[in-house]
């Protein structure tokens, strides 16, 4: 049996495959009681050792840039659809080679490459490539922007409709615009919610861009669908998906990278100091700013395996990085036990949002990668120094 102490080197980020494998199921649940499209989010999880499995249960993959597209293509299969604030001619003509679908953050850059290429001028034709089973042109889509915010404000960093926002198109500027070559609109609002937050914005989306939605073949939910999570309503949001469906006779596409990895990983670290400043302070083998960015973006406080709130349990620990950075601080945490140099700490859900963040900053060492598959630890990778050399020339 795999336990902390088992671990023989840290850190380490471990990925339950069983554990994808059940979140995956109730997506693919999800899909056959709607007929929805489930597209993984590569910026919340990209794990692609893992792609074989994913890709028995859901449609393809969602992008953000050239690169993510290509992972996709490469070793994902499936549809690969991509959205980004805005392109540049080499990133766009690359994405033509990669994807079935691209999406435009403006009328601007829609004029400027997509109606551009429909027209026969400015773009070169797609060429075969990167695993494309036909040279045909992708569709295009827009993202919107219903601006309805459902998030609380210290979130504002992860809302797309805070004031003065970068992405999606308002209804005021769809005034006067020819939607000739677009097959579809794209909205993504939420971050870890709920279907009920989902409803508030559809009913946003409907009242201010309705009159088109009955043209488009397809319409894009986004992400942040927390649907994997233990009290997220899976039956509200089957039915908001189905009716919406039924009304305007689209095909609905959601594209989650939380809800497939959401619980199924941790990062195991080790305590390589204990010092006092007012206070206890553990100083650990990962960091916060380098590892689990989140924790300072967000921000947000990790689940500790065996640990509790602060004074809840006899012995009270600030579990803190080893970068220079002051606020390299990951929260704090009670224990049963007084730690000791050498004991495993566990992060718990450390599969999203960490491996497609994490930095060489310092150049401190990187966690390995490794599956629980079978009750074995399979190690994927290990970083060395020249890992972090080769990032600097």
């Amino acid at each position: 049996m795999i336990t902390a102490n088992t671990i023989e080197n840290t850190p380490v980020y471990i990925v339950d495959e069983e554990l994808i494998r059940s979140n995956c199921e109730m997506l693919a649940s999800l899909k056959e009681r709607t007929g929805c499209k489930i597209l993984l989010a590569l910026k919340g999880f990209a794990m692609w050792p893992l792609f074989p499995l994913i890709r028995t249960y859901l449609d393809g993959v969602c992008a953000s840039s050239p690169w993510e597209a290509r992972l996709g293509r490469e070793e994902f299969g499936g549809e690969v659809h991509t959205y980004a604030a805005a392109y540049s001619d080499s990133d766009f003509n690359e994405l033509l080679t990669l994807c079935d679908e691209i999406d435009f953050n403006s009328f601007a850059q829609w004029e400027r490459f997509g109606r551009a290429l429909k027209v026969g001028r400015g773009v070169p034709t797609p060429p075969t490539t990167n695993g494309r089973a036909e040279p045909s042109l992708p569709k295009f889509g827009l993202r919107i922007t219903p601006e309805c915010s459902t998030q609380p404000k210290e979130h504002a960093l992860y809302d797309p409709c805070a004031p003065k926002s970068r992405l999606g198109i308002r209804r005021s500027d769809f005034e006067g615009q020819n939607l000739d070559g677009i097959s579809g609109l794209h909205f993504h609002t939420l971050c870890e919610q709920n279907a009920q937050d989902l409803r508030t914005t559809l009913t946003a989306v409907e009242e201010q861009y309705g009159e088109f939605l009955p043209q488009m073949e397809w319409v894009n939910f986004g992400g942040g669908h927390h649907i994997t999570r233990e009290d997220y309503d899976v039956d509200l949001l089957c039915t908001l998906i189905n009716d919406f469906k039924a009304k305007y006779d689209v095909q609905v596409i959601l594209e989650p990278g939380e809800a497939v990895a959401l619980n199924a990983g941790v990062l195991v670290a080790s305590v390589l100091d204990l010092i006092d400043n007012e206070g206890a302070i553990a100083i650990l083998d990962v960091s916060c700013t380098c590892h689990m960015p989140d924790v300072l973006e967000m921000p947000y406080r990790p689940g500790v395996e065996g640990a509790g709130l602060p004074d809840e349990k006899p012995h009270t620990y600030r579990l803190a990085g080893l970068s220079c950075l002051a606020g390299d601080v990951i929260g704090d945490y009670s224990f049963d036990e007084p730690l000791q140099i050498g004991d495993r700490i566990v992060f718990q859900d450390m599969a999203h949002y960490s491996m497609v963040k994490t930095s060489f900053f310092n150049g401190i060492q990187h966690p390995d990668i490794a599956i629980l598959r079978s009750g074995k630890l399979e190690r994927i990778r290990s970083f060395t120094y020249q890992d972090y050399k080769r990032r600097l020339g």
